[in-house]
């Protein structure tokens, strides 16, 4: 199979390619060429790397597992990397390992990458896999060797180390799990290389890997943090708006509030939305999308998103996309009418005036926690619902029980949720990303407003902790009730797409 160079804009690009990721001698139009993955550079990942090891005992070992091809119908899913993997890499491949070993080197480790290799004969089916030489000369890797000469290597490194940091069941993540490493170590081939194993990684000098990596991911460095912003704004193509309700460029939420109408199924809402994303550059959604009219708005997780969106209703659409290995989180709810309720404008307001004071919170100078934001959301949720009616003269803790029943926010990356190994009480810092999120949602019961039942409403936005102030990553979408009805009513100059 010889390679077809094809000359673009003064640029040589190789097809089919000869890595199995884009590298910049075949996918200019995506990676740069001081960059190893989209958007972050081989020295951001060797930062990583460096920040890592220097943080571990002397005599540790670090084992990363990659993630797996799932099947569907005897055929593959799109490969998604595990997560620290590809934090710590940059190599987006199945069927990888890695160990990093600590040394007393200027670099201060050795990393060693176990993988599949190139392969002629599946190339034809499957596309280029990178080869052993080019993944040592790519990404920096001191060695890299097949993938069965992990046991044997695990088996002569192991005894010696005194801390063996790795996964051994699949940590809690929305990638693709990785492959535990038991799953490799079969006591048939070599009963004695088996028991070296077992016994190191049974003792205790065993420590788990993802909390220690999982510190490094929760502060977004500059690359990350732009790389994110792009994937909570991504357009399909140029938008004109006008400068009176909207500056600059707006959201694909936008777009999806136009192109909603009544009588149009749930279904067709989401998938227009990924649409967009994909149209935009997006490689997959973050998550399979909530698009909730009407009383489907009071399940938090509606994915069934199978029936139709009826005149008069509000649609709850909470969607994100990822974009270069990093997710976006957003949630807006508008009218399908094009116009909100008296109701659904009280209660819609009452959301929005919490869920802005609250982001004016997210900085680190002011010393508050996820667990802070989410205590001071339901009391901001409690005063504004006895503002509306006196049938809403609740106490904070029957708010939180019968109205607002998930918390205010979580961590996001390059996963959709990477708070599992973090603290809700740690104080946010700068770098950190979040989402704010309050809702309310009130169900057909005698104790609550009737005007009010069945109207569940969600404000989500993915916040960026400055030191002294936040950043909204989606401020383009539209929130204010001005905007969001003139974007269902196309009265911003904005066509459906």
């Amino acid at each position: 199979m010889f390679p077809t160079v094809i000359r673009r804009w003064s640029t040589t690009v190789t097809k089919p390619a000869k890595f199995g990721q884009p590298v910049f001698a075949s996918h200019p139009h995506l990676i740069k060429k001081d960059e190893l993955t989209p958007g972050i550079s081989a020295h951001e990942y060797e930062f990583r790397r460096q920040s890592l090891m220097k943080n571990l005992p002397d005599n540790s070992l670090v084992v990363l597992m990659g993630g797996k091809i799932k099947y569907m119908s005897n055929r593959t899913y799109k490969f998604r990397q595990a997560s620290d993997f590809w934090y710590l890499t940059g190599f987006d491949e199945p069927d990888a390992a890695v160990i990093l070993e600590k040394t007393s080197s200027q670099r201060g480790y050795k990393m060693s990458l176990f993988s599949s290799g190139s392969n002629p004969e599946k190339q034809k089916w499957d596309g280029a896999r990178t080869t052993f030489e080019d993944a040592k000369t790519h990404f920096a890797f001191d060695e890299s060797l097949p993938f069965h000469a992990l046991p044997g290597t695990l088996r002569s490194l192991l005894p010696a180390c005194d801390n063996i940091y790795v996964d051994i069941l699949n940590p809690s993540s929305r990638r693709t799990s990785p492959r535990s490493i038991l799953k490799y170590l079969s006591p048939s081939e070599s009963r004695s290389e088996y028991d070296t194993i077992m016994e190191a990684l049974s003792s205790a000098r065993r420590k788990a890997l993802a909390p220690v990596v999982a510190n490094l991911r929760s502060i977004k460095s500059p690359a990350e943090q732009a790389v994110m912003k792009t994937a909570a704004a991504l357009l399909p193509r140029p938008i004109h708006l006008s400068p009176s309700l909207l500056s600059n460029v707006t959201l694909l939420h936008l777009q999806t509030m136009r192109y909603t109408h009544p009588n149009m199924s749930e279904h067709a809402i989401a998938s227009h939305f990924e649409y967009l994303c994909a149209v935009a550059g997006s490689q997959r959604p973050a998550y399979v999308p909530v698009v909730a009219s009407g009383p489907n708005a009071l399940i938090i997780h509606y994915t069934s998103n199978n029936q139709i969106v009826h005149q008069g209703e509000l649609v709850l659409i909470d969607a994100g996309c990822e974009f270069n290995g990093y997710a976006s989180d957003i949630t807006r709810t508008f009218p399908v009418s094009g116009t909100y309720s008296p109701a659904q404008r009280d209660l819609y307001t009452a959301v929005l005036n919490a869920q802005k004071d609250l982001i004016k919170m997210c900085f680190e100078a002011a010393g508050v926690s996820l667990m802070d934001l989410h205590r001071k959301s339901a009391q901001l949720l409690t005063t504004e619902l006895k503002q509306i009616s006196i049938g809403f003269q609740l106490t904070q803790s029957m708010v939180e029980r019968e109205l607002y029943p998930h918390f205010v926010g979580h961590h996001i990356g390059i996963d959709l949720h990477e708070s599992n190994h973090l603290d809700r009480n740690e104080v946010l810092r700068e770098g950190m990303v979040i989402t704010v999120e309050p809702g309310i949602y009130v169900p057909p019961s005698p104790h609550f407003p009737k005007e009010f039942h069945n109207i569940g409403i969600r404000i989500e936005d993915d916040i960026l902790i400055g030191s002294t102030g936040p950043t909204i990553l989606s401020v383009n979408a539209p929130k204010e009730i001005a905007d969001v009805e003139g974007a269902c009513q196309g009265s911003l100059g904005l066509e459906p797409f």
